[in-house]
């Protein structure tokens, strides 16, 4: 009879670890959401692409952030003040703790400002803009600017702090490479930051899954309910919409704009829209004098102000937006979006098609039979990317001008046209979101004749180039009149526009499916933050 009473017992308490752990399980809230494509890294210094830096967001901090709104919010940083036109002073937050327990302090901000000035990384224009950064304490640091900057706590959002004895310990002081060739960097597969949550598992391209961090400093002050998050990327758009119908998703990004109205009538499920603050376009190389990849030798069509003129006269910007975005996108003939600080309808206006006009100016240029250049774009990064471009093809096609599309996934795209890879590009298609929500930082990125020194134009693919325009974005990064501010802006950008630099095609929309229970907020820069995540 003591035996089988203390089987009885035995066999009782065994049931309660079961209910109890099954009792937790069903406790655990986890979040399932897809992308078109993969972060491309988990190394906070390797990308400058808006996705792949708003999937870092939730695992690393910068000292100032957004929140749902793109409002400055504290983070690693609890204030910040300007006492001088070239001096910041930013007071650190205490009791903050990495994602392995070392505590955060001011050595970590410094080490990773340095980082971000590495061969490798794609952040270098955000480091440059400090010329040194002092430490004044273990949670006090002193910021010198070349200039005097007025937004640079703005500029900073995306400047992800890490930790220099956990990247000294693991040998990766320097960025990853986003060309590819040092994939090994133990930072591009692993993590260490502050945020709410930590990776627990890297699969590139198939599963990233992360789990809320315990010790995360800010857990009372964000909404989110969620435990465990799964990501996983689905480049097939009827694949990711299915996905999400069917329950094995709680969130897809983003949603072909044609099957908005197959999620509204879906049960369970709804579409999220509105206009994404990125503006999307094609740019030229303006810069080597014969051009990588086209049939022309010995010289390069693009440095012909005529030539450029012709491609952004033969592309219907409203067409596109008609047939392949079903008029969910907004048509422009800028590079900023209209909810960028500085934006203007004088410059940001769409230009109006001329195909006729296109083939005279071909042919005043000496190309009276147009010609051949390839055309680099993604597959997998912006909304209907590779439809937008079979379009401009196509509508380029109409005056002479034969696109060989090369159209791949944004990893290979990425590393073999940014200044990494050498710009082996000819004419391509790029998206882009100040990440300042600000007009000063596409002057900057875009359009500034490219110095390698300051990192100014690291992203003016194509290398146009016109001091006026130099002259103007510096101006207007140290004015702090914001009516003389936005006018320099304006003269900056007509001056890129009358010089045809570049193809402005449209301002994107945002495009996301969410399960109807499901509360988040969709910020106007496209970010997924999972802070703001909450579940029934």
């Amino acid at each position: 009879m003591r035996t089988s009473t203390l089987l009885k017992r035995s066999a009782l308490a065994a049931a309660l670890v079961v209910a109890t752990g099954l009792a937790h399980a069903a406790e655990t809230k986890t979040f399932r959401w897809a992308y078109q494509g993969d972060a491309m890294s988990l190394d906070p210094m390797a990308l400058n692409e808006t996705f792949t830096l708003g999937f870092q967001n939730n695992i690393y901090e910068p000292l100032v952030a957004y929140d749902g709104e793109l409002k400055l919010v504290p983070a690693l940083a609890t204030s910040w003040e300007n006492p001088e036109p070239t001096k910041w002073v930013f007071k650190l937050r205490q009791g903050v703790k990495f994602h392995d327990g070392t505590p955060f302090n001011a050595d970590d901000v410094i080490f990773s400002w340095k980082r971000s000035l590495t061969p490798g990384s794609d952040m270098k224009a955000y480091g440059a803009k400090a010329a040194d950064i002092k430490k004044i304490d273990d949670y006090t640091i002193e910021v010198t600017t070349p200039t005097p900057n007025p937004i640079l706590p703005r500029e900073w959002v995306y400047l992800f702090i890490m930790s220099k004895p956990w990247s000294e310990k693991n040998k990766t002081t320097e960025a990853t490479n986003a060309k590819g060739d040092n994939q090994g960097n133990f930072a591009n597969l692993n993590s260490n930051g502050t945020g709410p949550f930590m990776v627990t598992s890297r699969q590139p391209d198939i599963r990233t899954t992360m789990k809320r961090f315990d010790g995360y400093w800010g857990k009372d002050k964000i909404a989110t309910n969620v435990d465990e998050v799964i990501f996983q990327p689905i480049t097939q758009e009827a694949t990711r919409v299915a996905a999400l119908i069917s329950g094995e998703m709680d969130a897809v990004i983003p949603v072909p704009v044609q099957d908005w109205k197959r999620l509204e009538d879906a049960k369970g499920v709804k579409p999220l829209t509105g206009a994404e603050a990125r503006a999307i376009f094609i740019g030229m190389d303006q810069s080597r004098d014969e051009l990588l990849f086209s049939n022309i030798k010995g010289k390069n069509p693009f440095k012909d102000v005529r030539v450029r003129e012709a491609v952004v006269l033969a592309v219907d910007t409203k067409a596109i937006n008609d047939k392949i975005m079903r008029g969910a996108a907004k048509p422009l003939g800028s590079l900023v979006a209209t909810a960028i600080n500085g934006y203007a309808d004088s410059y940001g206006a769409p230009i109006k098609p001329d195909v006729e006009k296109a083939k005279k100016l071909l042919v005043d240029a000496g190309y009276p039979q147009g010609f051949e250049v390839t055309m680099d774009c993604p597959n997998d990064r912006y909304v209907n990317d590779e439809k937008v471009c079979q379009a401009v093809a196509s509508m380029l096609a109409r005056v002479g001008i034969k696109i060989n599309l090369l159209a791949q996934t944004k990893s290979k795209y990425f590393g073999k046209i940014l200044p990494q890879a050498g710009n082996q590009t000819s004419m391509y298609m790029l998206g882009w979101t100040p990440s300042s929500i600000d007009a000063h930082n596409a002057l900057l990125n875009l359009v500034t004749c490219r110095d390698p020194k300051t990192s100014a134009g690291q992203f003016n693919l194509g290398g146009y180039c016109n001091p006026k325009v130099d002259e103007l974005t510096a101006k207007v990064g140290v004015e702090t009149d914001q009516v003389k501010r936005n006018a320099m802006i304006k003269e900056a950008f007509e001056i890129v526009r009358t010089d045809w630099g570049y193809l402005p095609l449209h301002q994107q929309p945002m495009s996301w499916g969410v399960k109807d229970t499901i509360k988040v907020v969709q910020r106007a820069d496209d970010v997924m933050d999972l802070r703001s995540v909450v579940m029934p």
